[in-house]
């Protein structure tokens, strides 16, 4: 028969609070992230407010950071010896309190002013796909009936401006009396096909090109274009213009520019309204050289001017009681949002300085003096743990004069040539650059041939690499580059 027993066992264990684990992921953000994280948190806590009078001029340390003590807290976060104080040389004084208010709400309302205009009357107001086309269809002498009917294909289009859902499955979607045909359907379709951009409401890629083709004023252009699309799609996918000319019966050259005109058509026009925002990259440092030295700075515009509320802090901490538990997270919250703010820019701002440190080669002469770089020498010089380089790195950016790069771009594996010497892949990237800019326009060099002028200087590469280096630089394979030519 079995038999129970307890026993006690001692392990020791690493394990990250709450708090610290949304310190990580906080780190992890990148700045506009963060600064949306930063708004929001000022929205819904009384103790933060924004630092209207910091100037973007200032020194990062001194107005973008923001100023606070950072005193030992008690369990509700608030500090012990200061509330003590505070209550005993203004408890029962409402006079001060009312001084308090008084000043917070005159300085506030220096910067309101109800003549002013909005920022939101000044925002571009985003049009849809569906309601681009919907303006289209009101402008057509249409019936209620007919109206309906090509509404009905507008709303099923997918965000590529597709149609993908069959036409006798959107017959029972109009309540109407008698109900629309397949045929009223189909002529509902052609209508919305009619309207721009072109190519939507195709049911596929073949028909959102033919549906393109009336953008090509040559009429022969036009008619070999259809046949390709037509009958040789697929051969088109696979860029075989030699097989594609014995097919049509062409010459390759006539072919390869028909090929040409096809490929810069749109195979979403849906993307074209409406649906897609322009990402910019902002960079989180800024280097610059002062006296002959490279010098990293904080980018002030990324860093959230917020502060402590110190009038609402300092009421809260005159008045408590045993009831005020939320307002004391709150505070605590306020507090540890700004802890937060200063940590996490001060982080990215070693660990740039440290990377900057070590590729000012870089920046002095190019992507060939790329030293090799991994995150075990930055995270023992800065003093932190390998995880936390890899997160600060992550989707941030340095302005530098040869241009903006991400982070994690100056880190890459050492690679050692024929001599001994070592060398990053970054550097041999910009080799394998300089090498095909230099080429000769009639006589392009191809990925083996490059390979072996590499292992003639001592880099000894695989072709493979040689060919994903190609396609990082977003060059053309030698084929092409020679058509070209």
């Amino acid at each position: 028969m079995t038999a129970l027993n307890l026993r006690t066992d001692h392990r020791q264990g690493q394990a990250l609070s709450p708090r610290l684990q949304h310190a990580v992921r906080l780190l992890q953000m990148s700045s506009l992230d963060f600064s949306a994280m930063v708004r929001d948190s000022l929205g819904q806590n009384p103790f933060l407010e924004t630092d209207e009078g910091a100037d973007l001029d200032d020194p990062p340390a001194e107005s973008a950071l923001p100023a606070v003590a950072y005193d030992e807290t008690d369990g509700s976060g608030t500090n012990a010896a200061a509330a003590e104080t505070a209550i005993g040389t203004n408890e029962g004084n409402d006079d001060n309190d009312r001084d308090l208010w008084q000043t917070d709400i005159a300085s506030r309302m220096q910067w309101t002013d109800d003549s002013e205009t909005s920022v939101l009357d000044t925002m571009a107001v985003d049009i849809g796909l569906n309601a681009h086309l919907r303006a289209q269809l009101n402008l057509l002498p249409l019936s209620a009936r007919e109206l309906a009917l090509a509404c009905t294909i507008v709303e099923s289009l997918d965000d590529d401006g597709y149609l993908r859902t069959p036409l006798d499955e959107l017959l029972s979607v109009p309540d109407f009396e008698p109900p629309p045909t397949l045929q009223e359907m189909q002529i509902a379709l052609e209508r919305v096909q009619s309207l721009e951009p072109s190519g939507v409401a195709a049911r596929g890629v073949a028909e959102c090109l033919l549906l393109q083709l009336q953008d090509i004023d040559c009429p022969a252009t036009r008619q070999l274009a259809h046949r390709v699309i037509t009958d040789h799609l697929n051969v088109l996918a696979a860029r075989d213009v030699p097989g594609l000319a014995r097919r049509l019966g062409e010459s390759p050259e006539r072919v390869e520019a028909v090929c040409d005109r096809i490929r810069r058509l749109d195979p979403r026009p849906g993307w074209r309204i409406g649906a897609s925002h322009a990402a910019y990259v902002v960079p989180d440092v800024v280097v610059n050289k002062v006296r002959g030295r490279w010098a990293v700075q904080l980018n002030p515009a990324i860093v959230p001017k917020v502060r402590l509320n110190q009038v609402y802090a300092n009421l809260f901490q005159c008045h408590r009681t045993a009831h005020d538990a939320e307002l004391g997270a709150h505070l605590q919250q306020a507090r540890w949002t700004l802890r937060n703010v200063e940590q996490r820019f001060s982080t990215i701002l070693q660990v740039a300085t440290a990377i900057v440190k070590r590729q000012s080669n870089f920046l002095d002469y190019g992507d060939m003096a790329m030293k090799p770089l991994v995150l075990r020498e930055i995270a023992d010089e800065v003093g932190i743990h390998e995880s936390t380089v890899s997160r600060v790195t992550n989707n941030k950016y340095m302005a530098t004069p040869v241009g903006v790069f991400e982070l994690k771009y100056f880190f890459s594996r050492a690679m050692i040539s024929a001599n001994g010497s070592i060398c990053s892949g970054t550097a041999i990237r910009g080799l394998v650059q300089d090498m095909i800019e230099r080429e000769r326009h009639d006589k392009p060099l191809s990925d083996a041939e490059i390979t072996r002028q590499l292992a003639q200087q001592g880099l000894i590469v695989a072709r493979r690499t040689v060919t994903k280096y190609r396609q990082m630089l977003k060059i053309e394979a030698v084929e092409r580059r020679r058509r070209h030519a």
